[in-house]
């Protein structure tokens, strides 16, 4: 499976250092979900299978690795904090700490969102600046350009 970034970048750029993760935690089909529910929306389906043929490296590095890689967390995430045994679905335990309540997790998820989405705005505000280095780029697909709400106010791009 292509995608833009490995699951070892997801968990260089999306984990803090000392979180200690499966090696099999991230997959390539967990990028994958995250690229198509959120990058691809914004890139448009031609620059975004340029980018995973290899096109615009720096592009990739530059504006969209730690995107992906916090969208891709936030898309494990749920699965990380529940494990499934054979008696039934179970909250992980902490080793050396308190559990997080759901309030905590749900902070957690906010502001992965947050970070990630602003991130992706700043790729698309390069792609629109610069839209004449990415002739695959095609400013009327990206889903920014449509009408959102963000904190309630509904904004027009």
């Amino acid at each position: 499976m292509k995608t833009l970034i490995t699951p070892q970048q997801v968990h260089r750029h999306a984990f803090a250092g000392g979180e200690p993760l499966a090696p099999d935690a991230v997959g390539e089909a967990d990028i994958a979900a995250a690229e198509s529910a959120y990058v691809r929306p914004v890139v448009g389906e031609k620059l975004h299978d340029a980018l995973l043929a290899g096109r615009y490296p720096d592009f990739v590095a530059d504006y969209l690795l730690t995107a992906v890689a916090l969208l891709t967390r936030l898309v494990v995430q749920p699965r990380l904090d529940l494990r499934t045994t054979r008696i039934g679905t179970l909250a992980a335990k902490a080793d050396n700490g308190a559990v997080p309540d759901a309030a905590a997790l749900d902070r957690l998820r906010k502001n992965l969102r947050h970070e990630a989405m602003t991130l992706l705005r700043r790729a698309s505000e390069h792609l629109d600046a610069e839209a004449a280095r990415y002739p695959e780029y095609d400013p009327q697909a990206n889903i920014f350009h449509r009408c959102t709400t963000d904190g309630g106010f509904v904004q027009i791009f």
